[in-house]
């Protein structure tokens, strides 16, 4: 059994598996490789076999998302790290000895993430993840590197190693141990923001989140869901409320519950302003699925939550009114 288990999660994505998944059988060396497939129609499943007869496959006997998707797949492969990758990631040569190393040497660090740059453009960072994550009060994320819709160039400012609230899904290390400890990602998410909760259930438990910037990928970013969907504003606004539930200090629970949900109304506001009515309406419909799942959301609680959980109180309003546009460290 080799240490680190790479394991990327397909969907009828033959195409992306076709163009990214060299990139990873050059470069990971250390590493065993899965692709664990969410019962895709394409020919996805008989294209690895074909052209990648050392990548091992697990079929899921569903599409289950990323965070069923991943629970189901990973009950079958046995590694102390799993890399858990999207398709639509390339990776760089050395990517994983730098995140081997910290998993070594830093026994508290249960979550990694590399440093996420754009495919597309490869001198700026990638929206889904930058140089790592953190939350502001009302539980709204926001990365080192990109603000809303505000992205850096690197310009190496993020080049340090440091201990950060939330590691993106696009790229996400975890001790094995540890995501079994957690129960893994949480399937009423479907998708979208599991990866934040399930790194703030880490923290309650008194786990480390790192960013390492010696491994270095590069994401393409919506590819499998457009950043202009209303199904992923639906699961964004949805998601970001049960995460809430589930997490904040009991103290706070309520009040910054119904002040993220105000917000969420001016979101939606904003979108009639701008004539995108069917995003509007997903807010609306992510509220009432929301209401729907409140009471066995409230049940997955934990026995405690930090009340240390995050690091600025507003980042709406350090972004809209205050004009802060980039990280401030």
């Amino acid at each position: 059994m080799k240490k680190i288990a790479v394991v990327i999660l397909n969907w009828n994505g033959i195409q992306l598996l076709e163009q990214f998944l060299p990139s990873v059988v050059q470069y990971s060396p250390e590493a065993s490789i899965y692709v664990a497939d969410n019962a895709s129609t394409d020919d996805s499943v008989s294209f690895v076999e074909k052209h990648f007869p050392t990548i091992k496959i697990v079929k899921n006997t569903g599409n289950y998302g990323f965070a069923k998707g991943y629970n189901e797949a990973l009950q079958h492969i046995d590694a102390e790290i799993y890399a858990l990758v999207n398709s639509d990631i390339e990776v760089t040569e050395n990517w994983l000895n730098p995140i081997l190393e910290t998993f070594e040497n830093e026994p508290k660090t249960a979550i990694i993430q590399p440093k996420l740059l754009d495919l597309k453009n490869k001198e700026y960072f990638e929206y889904a993840g930058a140089a790592g994550g953190f939350i502001d009060k009302y539980g709204y994320p926001y990365c080192r590197g990109r603000i809303f819709e505000t992205i850096e160039k690197d310009n190496g400012q993020y080049n340090d190693a440091r201990e950060i609230t939330w590691a993106s899904g696009a790229c996400f290390f975890i001790r094995s141990k540890v995501y079994h400890e957690l129960k893994g990602f949480d399937a009423d998410f479907f998708a979208h923001q599991e990866e934040i909760d399930v790194c703030w259930r880490a923290k309650n438990k008194g786990h480390q989140i790192k960013y390492n910037p010696d491994s270095v990928v590069y994401h393409v970013g919506g590819a499998t869901l457009k950043q202009g969907n209303p199904k992923k504003t639906f699961l964004n606004f949805r998601n970001s409320l049960l995460m809430l539930v589930k997490n904040l200090p009991k103290e706070s629970l309520y009040w910054v519950l119904l002040t993220r949900m105000l917000l969420d109304g001016v979101a939606g506001i904003h979108f009639v302003f701008q004539g995108k009515f069917s995003h509007c309406w997903a807010i609306i419909k992510a509220h009432f699925a929301f209401y729907s799942l409140f009471s066995k959301t409230y049940k997955k609680r934990d026995n405690f939550q930090s009340k240390q959980y995050y690091t600025l109180k507003s980042i709406v309003i350090d972004y809209y009114v205050k004009n802060g546009k980039v990280f401030v460290k």
